[in-house]
């Protein structure tokens, strides 16, 4: 066979080999790790999602994420998910992983599902400084709430709503753990 005629051959198989899905991951190997738990009804399909708004894109509901999420023998589930940087299409902006079941088997988190979140928001910047205070659109997920002007670090910041506004809440994250949603 011809050099030429081989790598005709090879080429296409690399080309689709480089383009393979990465391998999953044990929950605590992503950025964001956590457990969810309570009533999530028979069988669940439970899924995640990058849910909130930014900029330059106003409102995300991202599911495509890589993600695991696997069950405990306590009834509870152990998850993981990769925080993207930045969180595209968006620059910057300040976001929840919700938890929900994919009830349909879309991969994508659609209105009437099941869903949960916590009180931890993460905040996307591509710069240290100030970010002004965010009104979360009333449709997304949850409770519609408002988040009041925060000083960030460059990259993700995790901040805790049920703690004070101080120095160190928010803070910047590399890899988050104890990321824990119920229902």
């Amino acid at each position: 066979m011809r050099p030429h005629r081989l790598s005709a051959l090879v080429l296409p198989a690399l080309i689709l080999a480089a383009c393979g899905q990465t391998s999953v991951k044990a929950p605590a190997d992503y950025r964001l790790s956590g457990t969810l738990a309570g009533d999530w009804g028979a069988a669940p399909h439970l899924r995640l999602a990058l849910v909130g708004t930014g900029f330059p894109v106003a409102v995300s509901t991202n599911s495509s994420i890589a993600q695991n999420v696997v069950a405990n023998s306590d009834g509870t589930w152990a998850f993981g998910f990769d925080l993207p940087s930045p969180p595209l299409p968006n620059l910057a902006g300040v976001y929840q992983v919700v938890a929900f079941n994919d009830a349909n088997n879309d991969a994508r988190l659609t209105l009437g599902e099941t869903f949960a979140r916590n009180r931890e928001w993460l905040v996307y910047s591509p710069v240290s400084g100030t970010i002004p205070a965010v009104s979360i659109p009333d449709f997304l997920p949850g409770e519609s709430e408002g988040l009041p002007e925060l000083k960030v670090s460059a990259g993700w910041n995790l901040y805790d709503r049920t703690q004070a506004l101080t120095a160190t809440n928010p803070h910047g994250v590399q890899t988050v753990t104890g990321y824990d949603i119920s229902r």
